[in-house]
């Protein structure tokens, strides 16, 4: 059984398994079904919703919008500025769009989209005032590699809560130095795209793996994350898929299983520029 919450730096709890909406909100036609998916994971207790400004603009948040209405106190929100928009009031405008989209007076978690031309200081002096305004409960970054969080610890150490990368078994290039980096900081890491868009899950060895265990390739991936002690952010609109993603919290890997991984995706043997999709 893993843990279903973790504390981050600034004391604020947030659940270890959450829900993606990258893609979400670009069609019409999807969004009934979109709605049902993410509100039958808070159902199940994945109370963690990961959006953005960035996608579908906007059309995401709205989404959230309507999953939460009613329901906003179960809900941990996560939501990302541009760093086009990242300058001191190009944030509070940002913040204040995503809000109105999403129908709330607050995001739980307010992260830098990625490095942009605008001054950190900046940036994290406007994610302080909205701190302070309580129109965000904590803030962090996103796509960072290890030199850029250096001088985030810099600018605000201590203050940045998570770094949201893109992780899976197939990309583990983070686990040179960026995991230790930021395991030794104490700052968690949110991993995006954990089943690389699904193709993960085509992959022979993991197949043979999760069915030597009678468990599917996705609870596999999921729970091999969450036993890294990284916090996954699966995107689906399919419940059935949902509800297989949410037993990943209920499956422990022993040593022998994480050693067939390690072979079958071997971790990294020396510094690889951070993956993103």
């Amino acid at each position: 059984m893993h843990q279903r919450e973790m504390v981050l730096p600034n004391g604020v709890t947030m659940p270890t398994l959450g829900l993606g909406t990258w893609f979400m909100g670009e069609s019409a036609f999807s969004r009934k079904d979109e709605v049902a998916a993410l509100s039958h994971g808070i159902a199940l207790g994945m109370t963690l919703i990961d959006t953005a400004e960035m996608y579908a603009n906007g059309g995401a948040e709205s989404i959230v919008g309507e999953v939460i209405a009613g329901k906003r106190d179960k809900v941990f929100l996560v939501s990302k500025v541009l760093p086009g928009n990242a300058s001191r009031k190009g944030v509070i405008a940002s913040c204040e769009r995503s809000l109105s989209r999403m129908k709330t007076d607050y995001v739980d978690l307010y992260l830098l989209h990625w490095r942009g031309s605008h001054p950190l200081e900046e940036t994290f002096d406007a994610f302080r005032e909205l701190l302070s305004a309580g129109k965000i409960r904590a803030f962090g970054v996103s796509n960072f590699d290890t030199a850029d969080m250096q001088d985030v610890e810099r600018v605000a150490g201590g203050q940045i809560c998570v770094n949201q990368v893109l992780y899976n078994l197939a990309s583990r290039g983070i686990e040179w130095d960026l995991l230790p980096w930021q395991r030794t900081h104490g700052i968690p890491v949110m991993a995006y795209s954990p089943l690389y868009q699904t193709r993960l899950l085509r992959s022979r060895d993991l197949q043979k793996i999760a069915t030597d265990l009678s468990i599917t390739p996705a609870q596999l991936a999921l729970s091999w994350l969450l036993h890294q002690g990284v916090v996954p952010i699966p995107k689906s609109s399919n419940i059935a898929r949902i509800e297989g993603n949410r037993k990943a919290w209920d499956i422990d890997l022993s040593a022998e299983t994480c050693k067939k991984l390690d072979a079958a995706f071997p971790p990294p043997s020396g510094k690889m520029p951070l993956d993103i999709l």
